[in-house]
């Protein structure tokens, strides 16, 4: 590691100042942004930790919507989530072990856009909104591609509102030593229509399944999806597995969600 200056903001206002400098970045639960540094991938001067600021971390659910604060941990979605939406707490528990689950945040996460990222294909999926310290992005908007965004330089994601679906589930073929998903497919239900959103396979990062929306739109089984192909143009091929390997999987992954979430 290499100095750097370490800033703990007490409130948003002070945390956007302290962005505004040259080559700052934030910090949420680091569990990205510090090895990408350990391997000199990034280099800030200055760090600017979102953890310490008052009333970011928090799980708020009512009126068909589950919204949580962009510093609330894996660890604290499990716990308070598992009520009122069931399918995001089990997601946010199969994320790494349980030292990821307990410094890494969803801010943190959502904000990266990492392609293996888990949160993202919950966030596309259920069409949620990303708050931010200057405005709601609605989802669609919101991935850009690959470890992009729409988020301007030094905004701040302050919290995630999820609309809770009828049914969903996620389910995930995670790689044994990452634990990252090499592939994850969200599926969420409200009233007929389906939504599915896929993660761990796209070179771009997190996209939709139209086909298989169209198709669990007509008929919400697992039979629904039998006569479906996925092309692998466009899919990630790396030694883990080829892109015709990662299109099969996302296929056999898009049915387990079904079945689960009934």
């Amino acid at each position: 590691m290499y100095n750097f200056e370490f800033v703990k903001p007490g409130s948003v206002d002070e945390a956007v100042a302290a962005l505004a400098e040259e080559d700052a970045l934030p910090l949420g639960g680091g569990q990205t942004l510090l090895p990408t540094m350990k391997l000199r991938l990034a280099a800030p001067a200055k760090l600017v930790s979102l953890n310490g600021i008052p009333g970011l971390a928090y799980v708020k659910a009512g009126d068909g919507t589950v919204e949580i604060g962009g510093t609330t941990t894996h660890a604290q979605i499990v716990a308070e989530t598992a009520g009122a939406f069931p399918a995001l707490s089990a997601q946010a528990a199969e994320i790494g072990d349980p030292a990821v689950r307990n410094r890494g945040t969803i801010g943190g996460s959502v904000a990266n856009n990492d392609p293996a990222a888990c949160y993202p294909s919950a966030v596309l999926a259920t069409g949620a909104t990303v708050v931010t310290d200057r405005r709601e992005i609605a989802a669609e908007d919101y991935f850009q591609g690959l470890f992009t965004t729409a988020l301007d330089e030094g905004e701040i994601i302050t919290a995630v509102r999820f609309p809770v679906p009828d049914a969903a589930h996620y389910a995930k073929f995670a790689q044994p030593a990452s634990r990252f998903p090499l592939v994850g497919v969200f599926v969420a239900r409200f009233g007929s229509e389906a939504r599915v959103a896929v993660t761990g396979a796209g070179e771009d990062g997190v996209f939709r399944w139209s086909a298989a929306e169209e198709a669990l739109s007509r008929d919400f089984s697992e039979a629904a999806l039998s006569e479906l192909t996925l092309s692998p143009e466009g899919l990630m091929s790396d030694l883990h597995g080829s892109a015709a390997y990662r299109a099969h999987l996302v296929k056999v992954m898009t049915g387990r969600a079904v079945a689960a979430a009934g």
